[in-house]
């Protein structure tokens, strides 16, 4: 069984989520929340969301074992990218691009035995 959680368009770059996403990968829950704590990311505490939606759907929906858990999967994809201008000199123009994520978390339940 493994329940699992989705936050979209997020406002954080992809390729910094990852990096973040990485550190708890198959680590148990109470472990990657408390790597999530003391990662000083913007991302840190937006990953811990999701996780902690995974959990209470793991809890609530599946009635599985809270202290059993961990991440099993945990990947970033690429949203939509908000595109902005920003004046330069001689009257040019930078594209500047606000990327967004969408954050996945599964949660399972260990084998025994």
């Amino acid at each position: 069984m493994e329940a699992r959680a989705v936050a979209k368009y997020i406002r954080i770059s992809p390729r910094k989520a990852r990096q973040v996403i990485d550190l708890i990968r198959g680590k148990d829950v109470k472990d990657a929340f408390a790597i999530l704590k003391f990662t000083p990311n913007k991302g840190a505490d937006l990953i811990a969301k999701v996780l902690k939606s995974a959990v209470s759907n793991a809890e609530h929906n599946y009635e599985m074992d809270v202290d059993s858990l961990y991440v099993s999967k945990a990947y970033v994809d690429q949203g939509p990218t908000l595109k902005r201008f920003k004046p330069r000199a001689y009257g040019r123009a930078d594209m500047i691009r606000k990327r967004t994520s969408h954050i996945t978390v599964v949660v399972s339940e260990k084998k025994e035995g």
